[in-house]
């Protein structure tokens, strides 16, 4: 387990790319099976221990410690592990450590993977007091999840990848078809097995990812235009009768959708968007209906259950507009216009009722599409898509292939309610900013929440303001006087009936500072509301 902390402290106090990948690829040379297998599904999301919630840690510190104590320093620190780990009261005459194999890593997972909810809680504390401060930090964080030390999935993979010679992609394309502590992979990883292929698994290939068009322009004659759709990007995977759903991160959400799941029934791998139906325009299925907004799709994302009535309520489907697998042969190497002509005949085989194709842009040159993009602002449509007409389908972003270019953001002006602290190198700040427009009435009611869109010194700034114009504490968050405009960017704005204002912005960021604009002058709901759509 020391080791494994140690791990995670370094990584927490790094900020380099580099240095991260060099200290988890070091651990992983260094550390020997299971624990190192485990520590790589810990960093990349794939351990799951459900006997113990963040809830449950809390009441076992406050039987310990003051609970008054324990929720200022809470909202200090601003991290729940962390807090407990720094307060935890190891009991008189125990050893920091203990030493008998039971707290290294792997001994530790497999405890808690067999503990049930009742049993977990008290299994916790037993082990945090034989741990140090580090130990405890560690521990939390696996038992419940919160593993945020600046790591993605892909990070650590590739510096797997890059510890032990490998390519990434290979690896990449493996994960899914293994299980932890990934034996199977170390042994290859390291010469001593071949390299595993899991048969009939439908297993995640890497996406191909697009550069920011910026200020280039392209020909057209070399280019093909599609719609950025404003969804979550998906892969379906079907071999040997097996049908997986996989998020762009790599992720299995099959069990979210499993009424698009079920809909497959021919061998093959596909990319595509996943989105809701709704009345909007951007193209249309064969009933009628075209796509929701992305308000309407987070109501089924992140469940592992969903009822026949939240289907029935917000019917998935699949917008492909790429294909990987044409049955059982590999198409990624064939250009996108070959690629193309697969993915329509394939497509004319699936579920009218939960797939359609992406249609592709009629645009006589870059000068039409720039005006066709620019009267466009569907609620389901982010941008537009530039693939190169020659170009393979290839894991990552490679430079001159595809280009996302979105749509221009819209802007209002709203001024700053609460605020909260932010986690990891901003537990210290001010850096969560819930803000409000006004009713014609005079009220003023939250239209959105951003923790993006400053440098270092305006936040600095920011989290001046916020501790000099404290009207009132509720827990973690303060409310402030309401003095200070925000000018938000934001790419849309939907109704939404978990918001009193009514309305909810997708992807806000604070742009501008408004320290001239009188807090009166800020905009109104009703100026929101005719955003929509």
């Amino acid at each position: 387990m020391r080791a494994f902390s140690q791990l995670l402290d370094s990584l927490v106090y790094t900020r380099s790319r580099n240095a991260k990948l060099k200290l988890i690829a070091d651990y992983l040379r260094a550390t020997p099976d299971p624990d190192r297998g485990w520590a790589m599904a810990a960093l990349t999301g794939d351990l799951d221990i459900p006997a113990v919630k963040s809830a449950a840690i809390r009441a076992l510190v406050e039987e310990r410690v003051d609970p008054v104590l324990f929720r200022m320093s809470r909202d200090y620190v601003g991290d729940t592990a962390e807090t407990v780990a720094l307060l935890w009261p190891a009991p008189a005459g125990e050893p920091a450590e203990i030493d008998d194999g039971s707290l290294g890593l792997a001994a530790v997972i497999e405890r808690l993977r067999s503990l049930n909810r009742v049993e977990g809680p008290r299994a916790i504390a037993g082990m945090l007091d034989h741990l140090d401060s580090s130990g405890r930090y560690a521990l939390l964080k696996l038992a419940t999840g919160g593993l945020r030390v600046g790591v993605s999935a892909r990070l650590a993979k590739t510096a797997l990848a890059n510890g032990f010679g490998l390519d990434v992609d290979a690896v990449e394309e493996i994960w899914h078809g293994i299980d932890p502590p990934y034996a199977a992979l170390f042994a290859w990883a390291e010469g001593r097995g071949e390299q595993p292929t899991p048969a009939d698994v439908p297993v995640f290939r890497p996406f191909m990812l697009a550069h920011p068009l910026e200020d280039a322009i392209v020909d057209m004659a070399d280019y093909v235009a599609e719609w950025k759709w404003d969804g979550i990007r998906v892969q379906i995977v079907r071999t040997a009768g097996q049908t997986r759903l996989y998020s762009r991160a790599g992720d299995d959400i099959t069990g979210s959708f499993p009424d698009v799941a079920a809909a497959v029934r021919h061998d093959g791998a596909l990319d595509g968007e996943l989105l809701v139906k709704g009345a909007h325009q951007g193209g249309t299925l064969e009933d009628g209906g075209g796509a929701a907004s992305f308000n309407a799709l987070q109501q089924r994302l992140g469940r592992k259950l969903v009822s026949a009535k939240m289907q029935a309520d917000y019917p998935a489907f699949v917008r492909v507009y790429d294909i990987l697998l044409d049955g059982t042969e590999d198409v990624r190497a064939l250009p996108w216009t070959e690629r193309r002509a697969r993915l329509e005949a394939f497509a004319g085989a699936l579920d009218p009722d939960r797939f359609d194709l992406s249609a592709v842009i009629d645009a006589a040159d870059f000068t039409a599409l720039e005006e066709i993009r620019a009267t466009s602002r569907d609620a389901a449509i982010e941008g537009v898509m530039l693939k190169r007409r020659d170009s393979p389908y290839v894991g990552g972003r490679r430079a001159g292939m595809w280009y996302k270019w979105k749509r221009d953001p819209l802007s209002c002006d709203c001024v700053m309610m609460y605020a909260q602290r932010g986690s990891g190198k901003r537990s210290s700040f001010y850096s969560d900013y819930t803000f409000g427009c006004w009713t014609e009435e005079g009220e003023l009611l939250p239209v959105g929440k951003a923790y993006s869109g400053f440098t270092d010194e305006e936040l600095k700034w920011l989290d001046k303001f916020v501790r000099t114009n404290t009207t009132g504490r509720f827990g973690p968050v303060r409310e402030v006087e309401k003095t200070l405009v925000l000018e938000v960017a934001f790419d849309s704005i939907h109704e939404s009936k978990r918001h009193k204002s009514g309305l909810a912005m997708r992807f806000p960021r604070i742009s501008r500072i408004r320290r001239d604009k009188p807090a009166a002058e800020a905009d109104r709901i009703d100026t929101l509301r005719r955003m929509i759509g």
